[in-house]
């Protein structure tokens, strides 16, 4: 199966795409890469995770937040080149997006979002046979890190202190 057209990928550009839920885009690519290559920090998973964070943080207007994971963004999209990762979608495209959108941070202009072309017609059309996903608004979608239960994620950490004493 190529890279992209696992469930998760699908995933994350049908978040990215149509419900513009990054937070939720950062969390199903996470799990991929945890999957694949979970301490390659380099790795061009981690530009589509770190573009989902900053567009995530732009929209909260958390300029600087937002400059630097598309700038790191751009540098890992950059470092890796065209590779299996981007294979299908617009190369081009998501690079001048993420120009322009540093660009506008720089600026401080609002959010402004865009969308990942994909120009695989079978990558499109196994997006578009995907299950639906559930979208949210307002606050839930916008703040959605502070709205979430947290207790497993505070478990996990209070777990790993412990055992690192």
């Amino acid at each position: 199966m190529h890279p992209l057209f696992h469930p998760l990928f699908m995933q994350f550009v049908i978040y990215f795409n149509e419900h513009e839920d990054y937070f939720e885009c950062h969390e199903v690519l996470e799990e991929y890469w945890k999957e694949i290559a979970p301490k390659d920090k380099t790795h061009p998973l981690t530009a589509w995770i770190l573009l989902s964070t900053g567009m995530y943080h732009w929209r909260r207007s958390n300029f600087s937040g937002a400059k630097r994971s598309l700038v790191k963004s751009y540098e890992r999209f950059h470092l890796n080149g065209t590779n299996v990762f981007t294979e299908g979608i617009s190369y081009s495209d998501l690079m001048n997006n993420l120009q322009k959108s540093i660009k506008s941070l720089d600026d401080k202009n609002d959010f402004q979002p865009f969308t990942i072309q994909v120009e695989s017609p079978d990558l499109l059309s196994a997006i578009h046979n995907q299950p639906a996903l559930i979208a949210l608004t307002g606050d839930q979608l916008i703040h959605k890190h502070m709205l979430r239960d947290r207790t497993e994620i505070l478990n996990a950490r209070e777990e790993k202190r412990r055992n690192r004493h």
